[in-house]
């Protein structure tokens, strides 16, 4: 990068700094604020309060650590209010390629050693692949086929942690966080984005969303469509049966979508191109079909049909993934496809932000820092998709642009009004 354009990048960095600021509460957070993006982005190695302070600072660490440390632990600046304002200076470049296309909710676990730490139990780690001791947190992320931003992000408790006032106290989670499922989480940032009148999308989620009803119905209910991964066994009605109560006295007249895609014609599969990856365009095969769900605890007078979309890549002897979605019935099994698999988003979101901006990284046992660095993280990730269009194609993804930090350690906000 020449020496004109990151000085520019420089000048986008710091007013990116100052919106952040101009909510982030006590004028003294300004400069730790600056510190703690800056050292996310050009630091080496581990991403904590420790190693980014001697990164960034290597001549007053110690004061430098102690700063951070303070403002992403103990400052009680709103997270809320933060992502808010990275969505208001991101969303309109993301936008200027197309409107907002997708909401997707995931989660994703990050290992942890020890059980202090906050929400640390043993539990399906997918960084790992495997159950293991880590964290997991629940997110929604609004994307186009340019990019994806996080616009929520939630740490889950399981039962045992959420019941033990011993453990919450020393951590410092809030009364009302109780426990929660992780799709419960996931519906209430749902209903929360709504609410908030975030540009809508279609939402999409794994099998381990998909496959819980009040979820799917919960979507619904807000006018949402949605492309749902759901498990093999996932009973529906056969096609020409009358739908009605799934019980154990009609069990011949629903099926699992796996026996239902393997009894399908050969003319029913195509070959379908949906996105250009790293070498070529990635390609499977599909097929689709209108399917009414079976329920086993409600007698829908009349249960609505919705998309079966199956895929069987060649050379594999069964499916291998299965989706829901109540998507139009006029939409065509290409743009079905695509509209499915733009949840491949996601998988670069937390990729990002693990690998760039160091999310797993932080290193404090307690709710509040938990949340705070990962809102850095998100607000990190939010200038990096900001600066997209600066990088050339040859050049680094990273924002390690920026040689050393740009600001004197009396550095605050111009013209910013910050509340006491």
């Amino acid at each position: 990068m020449g020496r004109g354009r990151a000085r520019d990048s420089e000048s986008r960095f710091l007013r990116y700094v100052e919106g952040l600021a101009s909510v982030i509460g006590h004028a003294d957070r300004a400069g730790p604020l600056h510190a703690y993006c800056l050292g996310l982005m050009v630091s080496r190695g581990r991403k904590s309060v420790e190693p980014m302070a001697a990164h960034i600072a290597p001549h007053r660490t110690s004061a430098q650590h102690q700063s951070m440390l303070h403002f992403v632990g103990v400052a009680r600046w709103s997270d809320a209010t933060v992502l808010a304002k990275v969505r208001e200076m991101v969303l309109p470049q993301i936008e200027r390629h197309g409107p907002i296309e997708a909401w997707i909710i995931d989660d994703t676990g990050l290992p942890k050693k020890g059980r202090h730490s906050v929400g640390v139990s043993h539990q399906y780690c997918g960084q790992l692949g495997k159950q293991a001791n880590c964290q997991v947190a629940v997110s929604l992320s609004i994307a186009n086929h340019h990019a994806s931003l996080p616009v929520a992000y939630e740490l889950y408790l399981s039962k045992d942690w959420a019941d033990d006032s011993v453990r919450r106290g020393k951590a410092g989670v809030p009364e009302e966080i109780g426990f929660k499922t992780k799709p419960e989480i996931a519906l209430a940032q749902i209903r929360w984005a709504c609410k908030a009148g975030l540009p809508r999308g279609n939402v999409l989620f794994d099998a381990g969303y998909g496959n819980d009803s009040k979820l799917r119905a919960g979507i619904s209910q807000e006018g949402l469509t949605y492309c749902a991964g759901i498990l093999p066994q996932t009973l529906v009605w056969k096609p020409g049966i009358r739908p009605g109560l799934a019980s154990k006295k009609r069990p011949r007249d629903t099926v699992p979508v796996k026996k239902l895609a393997l009894g399908l014609p050969a003319k029913a599969w195509r070959t379908i191109k949906w996105r250009e990856g790293t070498n070529d365009w990635l390609s499977s095969r599909f097929a689709r079909v209108r399917v009414a769900v079976a329920s086993n605890n409600e007698h829908p007078k009349k249960p609505k049909k919705e998309w079966l979309l199956i895929e069987w890549p060649e050379g594999e002897a069964a499916p291998t993934k299965y989706w829901l979605s109540t998507l139009p019935e006029t939409i065509s099994l290409l743009d079905l496809v695509d509209a499915t698999k733009l949840r491949w988003r996601i998988e670069r979101d937390y990729q990002e932000l693990k690998q760039e901006v160091g999310l797993g990284h932080f290193e404090g046992r307690g709710w509040r820092g938990f949340h705070h660095h990962a809102t850095m993280c998100i607000a990190a990730y939010g200038f990096l998709i900001s600066e997209r269009e600066t990088i050339p194609p040859s050049g680094p993804r990273t924002a390690a642009l920026f040689p050393q930090p740009v600001l004197p350690d009396s550095y605050r906000p111009r013209g910013t009004a910050l509340a006491a």
